[in-house]
């Protein structure tokens, strides 16, 4: 991160890493099982430009992504889906025998084409998951599932379309699927009322925008636990804290310094030296930066919310802040904070007005949370259309397709790595 005080050039080498770490134009949506914990991701690519080039450029982007591990890498090494072009599935699937948490997504229509369900049939012999996307598709239930049944005996998994259906088809659906033995996804689940019908059922996995968006509260309350969060965020905000005052602000939350610390020791940030307290770490590293790792640790600590929610939270940071080089090195430190806290309401489960009059901020970040506008509003708006595959909607030339893939690789690193530390439990 960049910030107006000098960082080492050692310590701030990962941090600053290229944006051309991976270039290939791609999400990592999750699904989540009914405990609100990953199942699986599913690898979005997007699609430059129209015609076969297009199509061989990406096809080439995937197999590099595989064989060079950075799918892995953005992944974890989780379990993850992707669609294949054709030409990919059909030339290059051995490729996948060396990933086996790899797996691909099948469409309906390839039960029509014969040289892809021989392959189909291979990849499944070879133990490699396969996930038959049936989206809102009626598999006819006049013989068994009729014309797609060659499909759903290699498919481990088969995802629906929740928000297409209606509460009846939904439930009959997904009950014949499970029946069979099969684990059943939701999808398109972008809201939380689809969400709730989606829980009652047996589904394996849910998916959707839902997790994203705040739920509909009355009355919102927050709890001691989390008022106590804001008022630590708020302590932070104060432009006179210095080294000493920003130990002085988590001086008696041991677990938070204690995971500060091994964050900023870890060999992600390969320092010269370790760094005891603190203290010593806002002197090296800088107040602003320290002090927006501190916000990053605290939410990232908040136990009682989804992990993926808070993994997101802080890709939209880490965009944010790549994303407005160029700018002033406060307003770039002011961009972290915007991407940051772009999910607070999600996160507090209240609305965003009433969390921020809990919370002194600076006027910028304020304005791009609430009302959408000012220098910060247009990095969210990029940063919301490429979560939600909606490229051309936010006109993005083929240069910022890049410079967005490059920020969201590296941005899914270091989420990764801070998140890694913030969940570790210090008994």
């Amino acid at each position: 991160m960049t910030t107006s005080t000098a960082i080492p050039a050692k310590a701030a080498s990962n941090d600053a890493s290229p944006l051309s770490d991976m270039l290939l134009p791609v999400v990592r949506s999750p699904m989540l099982d009914r405990e609100e914990e990953l199942f699986a991701y599913e690898l979005v690519f997007y699609r430059q430009g129209a015609g076969t080039d297009a199509d061989t450029t990406l096809a080439g982007s995937i197999l590099s992504g595989i064989t060079d591990g950075a799918i892995t890498r953005l992944v974890r090494g989780n379990r993850a889906f992707m669609r294949l072009p054709r030409q990919l599935l059909l030339e290059q699937t051995d490729i996948l025998a060396h990933v086996p948490r790899l797996g691909v997504i099948v469409h309906p229509i390839h039960v029509r084409d014969a040289a892809v369900l021989q392959r189909l049939q291979q990849l499944a012999l070879r133990n490699c998951p396969l996930l038959l996307d049936l989206g809102d598709a009626d598999p006819d239930a006049s013989d068994s599932f009729g014309a797609l049944e060659p499909l759903l005996r290699l498919a481990r998994y088969v995802r629906i379309d929740a928000k297409a259906l209606d509460d009846e088809t939904l439930a009959e659906r997904c009950k014949r699927l499970y029946e069979r033995g099969l684990s059943v996804i939701a999808g398109n689940v972008d809201d939380h009322i689809t969400y709730g019908r989606c829980k009652s059922l047996p589904f394996q996995a849910i998916q959707g925008r839902y997790l994203l968006v705040p739920q509909q509260i009355e009355v919102p309350v927050l709890t001691p636990n989390r008022l106590s969060l804001l008022r630590l965020m708020g302590a932070l905000q104060e432009s006179s804290a210095g080294p000493v005052e920003l130990g002085e602000i988590i001086r008696d939350d041991a677990v938070l310094s204690y995971k500060l610390l091994g964050c900023v020791n870890s060999a992600y940030f390969s320092l010269p030296r370790q760094l005891k307290s603190i203290q010593q770490a806002a002197i090296f590293f800088g107040v602003a930066r320290m002090r927006n790792w501190i916000h990053t640790m605290s939410l990232s600590s908040m136990d009682d919310r989804p992990p993926e929610l808070l993994r997101t939270a802080l890709i939209r940071a880490h965009m944010c802040e790549k994303l407005a080089h160029g700018m002033p090195a406060e307003q770039q430190e002011m961009a972290f904070m915007a991407g940051l806290l772009s999910l607070l309401d999600t996160l507090l489960c209240a609305p965003m007005e009433f969390v921020l009059s809990h919370l002194p901020l600076a006027p910028e970040i304020r304005d791009a949370l609430v009302e959408d506008r000012g220098p910060f509003a247009p990095l969210l708006s990029q940063i919301y259309a490429w979560e939600a595959g909606e490229l051309q909607a936010a006109q993005m030339q083929p240069q910022n397709i890049r410079k967005m893939a490059g920020a969201y690789y590296a941005a899914t690193q270091w989420a990764d790595q801070v998140y890694s530390f913030a969940e570790q439990r210090t008994s």
